[in-house]
Parts: C-alpha cells; structure tokens; sequence
C-alpha cells in the first residue's frame, strides 16, 4: 500500500503545480510550485525515498531519459537542429558570463573554495550538484558538500519565474508578429499540433505497414533502438549520450524510423516526464532549513553575480545573433535547470499565451528548439566539463 501512496503524493504535487500555473496564467511556473512542495516535505514529513517508492528510481530515470530526448529529436527537422547554433552559442556565452563575474567579484566577497564549490550548479543545474557532490564527498570536502545542493535549489526557486517571465515576453511579441503578418504558419511549425492530438504523420504508417501493427509496443521498441544506439555511439565517440539521443532522434525522424511525436502516439510521454521531474526533485532531500540557512547569504549574492553575468551577456550579443534580450535571456537561463524543465516552462508558456492551436504552434516552433538546445548545450555538456574541472580546482 505504501508504494500506491507515494505514488498518490508525488502526483499531488505535480497536480497542484500544474493546477497554480493555469490559475496564474504561467505567470507562477507548475515546476516552481512542485519544487517548493518537495522541499518543504521533505523537511517535514515526507520519507526520503518516496519518489523511488512512487516507482521513479534511477533504473526509470536511466531509460526514461534516452527515450525522452529521442521522443524531443523527433518535433523536430535537421534543419532546424542546425539553424539552432545560436542558440548555443547564446546559452554557452550566458554560461561565460556568469563565470567571469563569480570568479572575479565573488572570489572578492567569499573564499575561494566557496565560490569553487558552488558555481558548476549554477552553470548546470542538477547534473553539476550531482556532479560536484559526488566529487566532493570522494575528496572528503564535507564541509562544502552542502554548497552545491544548496545552490540548486535555491537558484531553482529563482530562475523558474525569471524564465517564465522572459518567455512570457517573448511569446506575447510573436503572438502579435503572428497575426500581424497574416496568421502564416511555416509548415515545420505545423507538426506541433501532433504533440498532443497524436495525430499520424503519414497515410499508410510507418514501414508502409497495416494500422493493426502501428502498436504502442512497436512504437516503443523503436525508440528505445534509437536510444540504445545513441548510447552504445556514445561510449566510442565520447560525446555525451545525451545529446546523442537528440541527434539521433531527428535523424530517425527524418529518413522515416519514427513518427513525429512517437511517445505521445505510444500514449507514454507525460508518465515518463513526471517521473523525471519528480527524480530531478528527488534530489531536495539532501538539504535541511538548517542547511541552507548557514549558507544562504553567499548562495544569494553568488546567484546574483551570476544572473547578472548572463543578463550582460545575453543583453550585448542579443541583437548580434539576430534574437530579443528576452529570448536571449531566457537561452542562458536554461543552464539553471535544463531538460525537463525547460520543455515543461516552453510548454506552460506557449499554451497560456496562444488563443488556439495556430497560434501555440507558432510559439513552439520559434521558442522550443532554443530553449531545448540551449539546455543540452550548458546542462548536458558545458555542466559536465565545468565540474570537472572546478573540482580539480578546490
């Protein structure tokens, strides 16, 4: 009976985000709200292990992940893919900046080791915390082991709303640019209306097969293939599998493997994104009130230096790389949190602002692809490489 409660309290909470950002109107993110729940039950009553009881271990997370970013390659063409390097270019620059200012100004304020420990997060979100407290607790720093979690959560609180509202922004911009131009809707945008009506991309199914055998399984099967051959590449090329699984999952999608939007025509993508979510979350149970009261003061200041840093960023080479600073901004602001986030803020955003389908279409087709790449560029990357070398640092 326990693992059914769980399972009730983890959804609870993702049901009262979602519930907040549409009585908002997005202005208050659902992420943020579920967030705040976890943290707070986990400081209270909540077990420590109830999002793994709930059935989101890290053997779901370590296939759900994969899947997920082959499902994400297949919304979009290789095309866009590859118009997307501004994109990271912007993303990866936001990062830059943040460094640049903690590392000068912040190294002023606080000690070295302080400022050391607790920037890969804010550059990488929950990948560099995992990342840094691994690394740290190997090396025997338990006294800074705290910093990095910390920070996650903190700047979590902070850059979800930051985001949503850059988005906001945004997408109010391209909604009137969208009827002020005659309501044209470029063909690749048009594929978004699969993402939730699951409507087939062709007329005589994948593989030119009978509809009795365009299964959910097969669809399944298909994507995990794509996956695991993302992976198995990955070990060889010693790019991050991550990303891998996104290339690949475009390639597949363009020469006819998979359908547009294949987890949603499976009937699986939002099960697998809320257990994601609630694993990324999952995380909060290493940080106590007293924890994060000790350190909050230089956590507050050092996520400060950094917000400014990609705001300089993003703001100066903004109109360069042909973008709004709030689409720049937000760009940058992916490396806060990264993938799952950045989809499910994209979504939120998209889905509040449009008046129909046209119009939500639009929106995704000209915020998603940034906002995805620019979250595998810094979080699945540059977080990556950054940890690495901070640690090596202390």
């Amino acid at each position: 009976m326990k693992f059914i409660i769980a399972f009730i309290v983890v959804m609870l909470f993702m049901l009262i985000g979602e519930w907040v950002s549409s009585i908002s109107h997005a202005y208050i993110p659902s992420v943020f709200i579920t967030a705040v729940l976890f943290a707070i039950g986990f400081w209270t009553i909540l077990p420590k292990n109830i999002v793994a009881d709930a059935s989101y271990g890290k053997a779901f997370v370590a296939i759900c992940v994969s899947m997920l970013l082959v499902h994400l390659g297949t919304l979009m063409s290789l095309k866009e893919l590859i118009a997307q390097w501004k994109a990271v270019c912007i993303a990866l620059l936001g990062v830059a900046g943040t460094l640049v200012l903690c590392l000068t100004i912040g190294t002023l304020i606080f000690d070295w080791h302080t400022v050391v420990a607790a920037i890969p997060p804010l550059t990488g979100g929950v990948v560099s915390a995992v990342l840094m407290t691994s690394g740290l607790k190997a090396q025997g720093a338990t006294a800074l082991i705290a910093l990095p979690v910390s920070m996650f959560v903190l700047h979590s609180v902070l850059g979800y709303p930051l985001t949503s509202y850059m988005l906001r922004t945004e997408g109010r911009r391209l909604v009137k640019e969208f009827n002020d131009n005659g309501r044209h809707l470029p063909k690749e945008a048009a594929a978004a209306n699969n993402m939730d009506t699951g409507a087939d991309d062709t007329s005589t199914g994948v593989f030119h097969l009978p509809a009795e055998f365009q299964t959910s399984a097969f669809i399944l099967v298909r994507v995990a293939a794509v996956a695991l051959f993302s992976n198995w590449i990955a070990g060889f090329v010693h790019i991050n599998a991550n990303v891998l699984c996104l290339v690949f999952g475009v390639l597949a999608h363009q020469f006819g493997f998979l359908e547009s939007s294949a987890l949603n025509k499976a009937g699986v993508f939002n099960w697998l994104m809320y257990g994601l979510l609630a694993y990324v979350f999952s995380q909060l149970n290493m940080t106590s009130p007293a924890i994060i009261g000790s350190i909050i003061g230089k956590i507050i200041v050092l996520i400060a230096l950094g917000l400014l840093g990609m705001f300089l960023a993003s703001w100066l080479l903004a109109k360069p790389f042909g973008m709004t600073w709030h689409m720049a901004y937000a760009c940058s602001l992916t490396s806060l949190f990264g993938f799952p986030a950045d989809y499910i803020l994209t979504s939120e955003i998209a889905r509040t602002m449009a008046n129909d389908k046209e119009e939500e279409s639009y929106l995704l087709y000209h915020m998603m692809p940034k906002m995805l790449v620019g979250g595998f560029a810094t979080v699945s990357v540059a977080s990556v490489i950054i940890a690495s070398i901070f640690l090596k640092l202390i």
